[in-house]
């Protein structure tokens, strides 16, 4: 079994890596290590989606398990749909990438994503079970959970209080993914000028060209149509993008300024804090803190953050990436639910996002760098680039700072700096990135 869980399920791609034969080995595992009761499943609009979920459904009613089949739904829909219905829950999604590829996540009865402890109590029963003919002692069914997305789409029309007599033209980007079979229902409710692209999904178009991690897509769109603001979902709707009019692009570190100005601004952002993840850039730390909002500081990953949320607390937090969760809300990080907070901030302020996200924070220069790589994992023992890494952020001190880490979906290392100056952070960058791929290896 070489498919290991990363910072957001098992992926690979599908039917080469991620197998239908793997996949009913992971849904007998997950039913051994999840509980007794029965299970969702649910998917995005990949080819890939239909065969995979079925062999997972197979391996999970092998163990004698009811299998409750939602169709296709967003991530944070069948997170919502296990926490309201105290059903673990399994979803079928590679997220924000390629149609190509394909991954199974796996959600708690709570709603939540499930700990590192049982992640790796599952992993070792794939090991064990790969090749084995035996499965449990009794025959599972599997139904159909027709209405179940229903459900879901109703709990977020409530979650939007738009102002009477809003005058906003919105484009909404499904990514030709989960999004797609709900958020037309719920922002075609609001009484607002909305208009849908990427949302016509023929199973090997979702996140191509289109979508949360393209925001010039919906930027030229909102541009051609001379709407007021753009939002964008990736594959599962889990995070969301937005523009501006002028097509600008308004991160998920300049959403969250803006959702804990309006909070803490209302009294509304408990114990006076967010949570970011180590990626989100200096800027926002600088503007929380003239406003005098505290920081919790996790990981990259939104299963982390929620973590925060509950342990500390807290209301608010999220990525750069657009993974922003809404605690009062739900359980984990909800693109739609992001879009709809958005959209009713920007109409009971009665001011341009433009303008908005432009006086939330000055963003400090700030780059990304995906070296791929054989080995990610000999990042941990390669003193040559820890080093390099060092000498750069003694030359940068307070006005910057560097963040190395593997990437936990794909064989690279993630190579971030920023600081005041770009051109700092362009030779940092370049440094950084040699001493990886020399000590590393290119793959």
């Amino acid at each position: 079994m070489l498919l290991r869980f990363g910072t957001d399920g098992i992926r690979g791609v599908a039917n080469s890596e991620l197998t239908p034969e793997i996949a009913f080995v992971v849904g007998r595992a997950a039913a051994r290590h999840l509980g007794d009761a029965g299970f969702l499943v649910g998917s995005d609009t990949r080819i890939s989606g239909p065969v995979l979920k079925g062999a997972l459904s197979a391996g999970l009613a092998a163990e004698g398990r009811l299998v409750v089949d939602v169709g296709v739904v967003p991530t944070p829909g069948l997170a919502w749909l296990a926490a309201r219905r105290t059903m673990p829950g399994v979803m079928v999604s590679a997220s924000h990438n390629p149609f190509a590829d394909n991954g199974i996540k796996l959600i708690s009865s709570s709603g939540t994503k499930i700990p590192d402890a049982t992640e790796r109590a599952i992993e070792f029963e794939i090991d064990r079970l790969v090749g084995s003919t035996v499965a449990g002692d009794a025959a599972g069914r599997i139904i159909d959970g027709a209405g179940a997305v229903a459900e879901y789409a109703e709990h977020l029309a409530g979650a939007a209080a738009i102002p009477p007599g809003s005058r906003l033209h919105v484009v909404c980007d499904c990514g030709n993914g989960a999004a797609s079979s709900v958020a037309p229902e719920v922002f075609g409710g609001l009484g607002l000028e909305v208009e849908f692209v990427g949302a016509t999904p023929d199973g090997v178009n979702i996140n191509a060209g289109c979508g949360a991690t393209r925001p010039d897509f919906v930027g030229g769109e909102v541009v051609r149509r001379r709407a007021d603001l753009g939002i964008a979902f990736d594959g599962d709707a889990d995070r969301m993008i937005a523009v501006d009019h002028t097509g600008g692009v308004v991160d998920g570190d300049a959403l969250l300024a803006l959702f804990a100005f309006d909070l803490h601004a209302r009294g509304m952002l408990d114990n006076d804090a967010i949570v970011v993840t180590v990626m989100s850039n200096l800027g926002l730390r600088r503007a929380l803190a003239a406003h005098g909002i505290g920081v919790v500081e996790t990981p990259v990953g939104d299963r982390f953050v929620a973590e925060a949320l509950q342990r500390d607390g807290l209301v608010l937090g999220g990525e750069q990436s657009g993974h922003i969760v809404f605690r009062r809300d739900e359980t984990t990080g909800d693109g739609i639910l992001t879009g709809l907070k958005l959209v009713e901030l920007v109409c009971r302020l009665g001011r341009p996002l433009a303008e908005l996200a432009g006086e939330a924070m000055t963003r400090v220069p700030q780059t990304l760098r995906n070296v791929v790589v054989a080995d990610p994992g000999r990042l941990d023992d390669a003193p040559a680039v820890w080093q390099e890494v060092a000498v750069v952020e003694r030359e940068l001190g307070d006005s910057g700072r560097v963040l190395l880490r593997r990437s936990g979906t794909e064989s690279a290392v993630r190579v971030m700096v920023e600081a005041d100056s770009a051109d700092a952070v362009d030779r940092a960058v370049r440094r950084i990135v040699a001493v990886v791929e020399r000590e590393l290896g290119s793959a």
